[in-house]
């Protein structure tokens, strides 16, 4: 099975399933997302998503009806196609712990989601996910998916590593290979027994390679569509790996085996 670990809810869903099927994979993690940049037309409406995908991952809060929006866009994406979508929902970090519990119960588990994320705490400010990893503990241990690249910082990934040693039985997935910070984020993953990587954006190949050497068993493909193409992303995990165990590990057998499909 091959799995696509990182991607979002596309504007009109057949575009997605069309990539999808040109890149021979059979299911992909879904977010929910408030920026579509593929509805864009023209360049002034492609600075209006991206300036609220700026927003996103620094961390602003967009208010309980656009997360509730998102939450019900995602939602609707998977009920529509569940044998290809896998259904991560994300929560809100800017509220007290015991409503972060709640919004895992009614916003995660309750509509079936399989994980959390992905989350998008501010800019050093990566402490604010521990209640997430808390709360997926109590769950059985939830795959916990965080945004890697910037304005994330090395400082947000040393925090991220250490919230995953002080909670063992929670999978804690750092996106896009840690951006610029890769070479730290390959450091940590190595130290941390539950810490993943996933290899979307990634544009250097010897960070690639390094990853799939220092730590095979916890890097997944992932392509970050629509921001990234999984035809792509694929091509260079199967570029930097020979057919085999690893190459399908990394393709998907690793996050099959964290979801138990």
């Amino acid at each position: 099975m091959i799995i696509d670990a990182h991607s979002h809810v596309h504007d009109p869903i057949d575009s997605h399933l069309a990539l999808l099927d040109e890149a021979g994979v059979d299911r992909a993690v879904l977010f929910g997302t408030r920026p579509h940049p593929e509805r864009a037309v023209d360049l002034a409406s492609f600075k209006r998503e991206m300036s609220m995908l700026h927003a996103t991952v620094s961390g602003q809060s967009a208010g309980a009806e656009a997360h509730e929006a998102a939450l019900r866009e995602l939602a609707a994406a998977c009920a529509a196609h569940p044998d290809r979508f896998i259904g991560f929902g994300k929560v809100r970090l800017d509220v007290p712990a015991e409503q972060i519990a709640a919004e895992v119960d009614r916003d995660v588990v309750a509509r079936g989601f399989r994980g959390i994320g992905e989350l998008t705490p501010p800019p050093d400010g990566a402490g604010l996910v521990e209640p997430v990893l808390r709360a997926a503990a109590d769950h059985g241990g939830l795959p916990v998916v965080v945004h890697g690249f910037a304005p994330t910082t090395a400082g947000d990934l040393a925090t991220l590593a250490e919230l995953a040693r002080r909670h063992p039985g929670v999978p804690v997935v750092v996106s896009q290979l840690g951006g610029l910070n890769w070479l730290t984020a390959i450091e940590l993953a190595r130290e941390t027994p539950n810490l993943y990587l996933e290899l979307s954006t990634t544009n250097v190949v010897f960070a690639l390679r390094l990853a799939l050497r220092e730590v095979p068993e916890r890097t997944v493909f992932g392509s970050d569509a629509p921001y990234g193409d999984p035809v792509l992303t694929r091509a260079l995990v199967e570029r930097v790996t020979p057919p085999g165990e690893l190459r399908d590990r990394v393709l998907g057998g690793t996050f099959a085996e964290l979801l138990g499909l």
